[in-house]
């Protein structure tokens, strides 16, 4: 009996608080690691093209198939969350990431690099899609995301910084290894985690039964947001350069921008549903709009340089908010780890109409779709925002 009790009290020591900051820090990470790669997705497109000579649509492709790969095991991890024990599969996940990212330095052929990587977004996106079921059962579900986004943009700021200029000395390993070590850290900081589990989680927004046509509405501005940014981002170097920008000023513009994210994820934080989510979410994708626009203009560094910046806050702070809008759908994590489905279905389908697009005419096309996309995306997600907000006032005022 003593024994028990011990082992319960030290499971317990070595536990963060399920609903302190350190939780929601380590909660970031482990998402984070499933999909880190889309966060230096611009470093490994270019040096697939840079150091393997991969075309334009072969490099696009392998970020497509990476996602697509991740958008299946999403979707899986809808119909196991809650069947299973959700740490030690994020144990063998993480494991399984570390394994593909390994393989994949030593592979040169664009076909057999698209298999690997397609086998590793599948174990990626899993992985992601139950850290969003498990972020769902944690209160102020869009402050955990916000955290999220901090290490995403953080961490991506630092590699598209960094990594660029490695790849043409080092070769693609140096951009393969830095998701090894990524995975690493996550897997240690995951037994620090509480089990999070079904019955212990708060009382959900929208209570009962689930409403289909505002989630599906909230799941289709998910994807729109995240195919429109996506399909430039991937190509946002080889953007600048066919306006004639060098690769020594988009290096850091791009790791700025990155880390300008960082003001997006940290307004989530302090906003959280203060102001409601219509309005925030209506003036953000605007400037996203306004600024996947003036890259028509990235001949002038500055214009690069400013469109760039402002995507980089208003992405963080926009998918942030949109997410967590779909998990406030359910209690078990099911409907987040659907929105993890829509995201990463968006950030495949980005680059790989892109790659479909490209042509020799220059990325106006190009440009002009993703902005068409954020248009419908703004239209879009005013329906189950607009819902959450009257059930916030309605709920307040029954309160009050």
């Amino acid at each position: 009996m003593l024994t028990t009790q011990s082992n319960i009290t030290m499971r317990a020591v070595m536990t963060v608080d399920p609903e302190g900051m350190a939780a929601r820090i380590i909660l970031a990470f482990l998402a984070t690691a499933g999909l880190f790669y889309v966060n230096i997705m611009p470093a490994i497109v270019s040096g697939l093209i840079d150091s393997l000579a991969f075309s334009r649509a072969d490099a696009g492709l392998v970020a497509s198939f990476n996602i697509y790969g991740a958008a299946i095991g999403a979707l899986c991890a809808v119909f196991i969350i809650t069947r299973i024990y959700w740490k030690p599969l994020a144990i063998g996940l993480l494991i399984g990431l570390m394994s593909f990212d390994m393989a994949s330095m030593w592979v040169t052929e664009p076909f057999t690099m698209k298999l690997i990587r397609g086998l590793h977004g599948m174990i990626g996106g899993m992985l992601v899609g139950v850290s969003f079921a498990v972020i769902a059962r944690v209160s102020l579900v869009h402050k955990t995301f916000g955290y999220l986004l901090f290490v995403q943009f953080g961490f991506g700021g630092l590699g598209v910084m960094l990594l660029p200029p490695l790849a043409p000395v080092y070769g693609t390993s140096a951009l393969f290894l830095s998701l090894v070590a990524f995975s690493a850290f996550s897997l240690l900081m995951l037994f620090l985690l509480p089990a999070y589990r079904v019955e212990d989680i708060p009382t959900p927004t929208i209570a009962g039964e689930i409403r289909w046509r505002p989630l599906g509405a909230a799941l289709l501005s998910v994807f729109l947001f995240q195919a429109a940014n996506m399909g430039l981002y991937a190509y946002i170097i080889d953007l600048g350069k066919s306006y004639g920008l060098t690769l020594s000023f988009m290096a850091p513009t791009l790791g700025i921008s990155a880390w300008a994210g960082l003001v997006g994820a940290w307004l989530v934080i302090v906003f959280s549903t203060r102001f409601g989510r219509t309005l925030p979410l209506f003036i953000a994708t605007s400037l996203t709009l306004l600024a996947t626009i003036g890259l028509h203009y990235s001949a002038s560094q500055s214009i690069f340089w400013l469109a760039n910046v402002l995507v980089g806050v208003t992405w963080a702070f926009c998918i942030a908010y949109l997410l967590g809008i779909c998990a406030e759908f359910d209690k078990e994590g099911k409907m987040a780890a659907l929105g993890g489905f829509a995201s990463k279905t968006g950030l495949a389908s980005g680059p790989l109409v892109s790659a479909l697009l490209l042509n020799s005419q220059g990325y106006t096309m190009l440009i002009n779709v993703a902005a068409i996309a954020l248009v419908g995306c703004l239209l879009i997600c005013i329906y189950p925002t607009q819902l959450l907000d009257k059930l916030d006032k309605t709920v307040q005022d029954g309160v009050g």
